[in-house]
C-alpha cells in the first residue's frame, strides 16, 4: 500500500518521515499532489503500515490518504481540528 500524508507544518512533515525511518518503512519527502490540500505544501510518501507511536501522529498532521491503481486517493484519516 502506498500512501501520502499531509501535514500543517514543514516540522510535522519532517518529524512523519523520520518516525517511517524508526519504524523501518520507506519514506520521502515530496510536494504535495495538486489533487490534495496541505498547509505546508509538503507531504510524506511511504509505503507499508501507517507508523502510529504510543503518544499518537505528529500533531501536525492534516491526513492520510491511500495511493489507488487509478491515480486518485482514498482518505484513511483526517485530523479532527
Amino acid at each position: 500500500m502506498i500512501c501520502i500524508a499531509t501535514f500543517y507544518s514543514h516540522f510535522g512533515a519532517i518529524c512523519f518521515q523520520k518516525l517511517c525511518e524508526a519504524h523501518r518503512i520507506p519514506a520521502r519527502l515530496m510536494p504535495v499532489p495538486r489533487t490534495l490540500s496541505s498547509s505546508c505544501g509538503t507531504c510524506v510518501r511511504f509505503e507499508g503500515e501507517i507508523p502510529v507511536p504510543e503518544t499518537g501522529l505528529p500533531e501536525e498532521t492534516e491526513q492520510i490518504v491511500e495511493l489507488l491503481a487509478d491515480g486518485s486517493f482514498r482518505q484513511i484519516w483526517r485530523t479532527d481540528n
